[in-house]
């Protein structure tokens, strides 16, 4: 069952006279279940690809589906809410809230999104998904006070917190060292396998591409391989 697919998308961005083509007739189709790898480098176009499959921007042409909707016809609310109830983000720079703890920036989304739970089982939600990226005993404990790899794990557990149906993580090891971005991917994998969530993930990092059981390779804006 496919979970996201992306049908001959191009993206033009525009400043004054020059445009610039980050993404050229692009199509790609993510099954559920995936461990994808969208591989390249510098501006060949991986981020802009997540971006359109993230609903975070339009196409300037062609169509992307996600959850069997065409996104690219969706209105701004639309799309907010197929990102918040539908995928999972993980951000090279980790966006955690900095006054929040681990526990609060794990909980969240789960006080945004459209199925409330109880308190109990919030709490319950949280410290479970904070045992899974081995962190529970950081639940107090803010941004500030934590590793880099530490912050990407939250992270990590705030991306599955509305059961999504797919996570995005755009260079998710970047930032970290070897240590700690093989500990993320170990992470990430184990989750994918426990869970079933699809996980597609940008990089140029080789360490990192190892870890894919699918690689899509791009190209000044287009996939060239699958």
């Amino acid at each position: 069952m496919e979970v996201a697919r992306v049908e001959h998308a191009s993206k033009v961005y525009k400043i004054g006279e020059v445009e610039t083509h980050a993404l050229n007739d692009a199509s790609v189709t993510i099954a559920s279940g995936e461990f994808t790898a969208l591989v390249g480098p510098s501006g060949s176009g991986k981020t802009t690809l997540l971006q359109l499959i993230g609903c975070l921007d339009q196409p300037t042409s062609g169509a992307v589906f996600v959850a069997g909707k065409d996104v690219s016809r969706l209105n701004r609310n639309q799309r907010a809410d197929m990102r918040r109830d539908t995928i999972g983000f993980v951000f090279q720079f980790f966006a955690l809230i900095p006054t929040l703890t681990a526990f609060e920036n794990v909980e969240l989304p789960m006080l945004l999104g459209a199925n409330k739970l109880s308190d109990g089982e919030r709490r319950k939600r949280v410290t479970s998904l904070l045992e899974s990226v081995e962190l529970a005993d950081r639940a107090a404990n803010r941004p500030d006070q934590m590793s880099g790899g530490q912050q990407q794990r939250v992270a990590i557990a705030r991306a599955l917190a509305s059961k999504p149906t797919f996570i995005l993580a755009d260079e998710p090891t970047a930032n970290l060292d070897t240590a700690n971005g093989k500990q993320i991917m170990d992470i990430m994998t184990r989750l994918n396998q426990e869970t079933g969530v699809t996980f597609v993930f940008a990089t140029h990092d080789q360490r990192v591409i190892s870890y894919a059981r699918r690689i899509v390779t791009m190209r000044d804006g287009r996939i060239v391989e699958s």
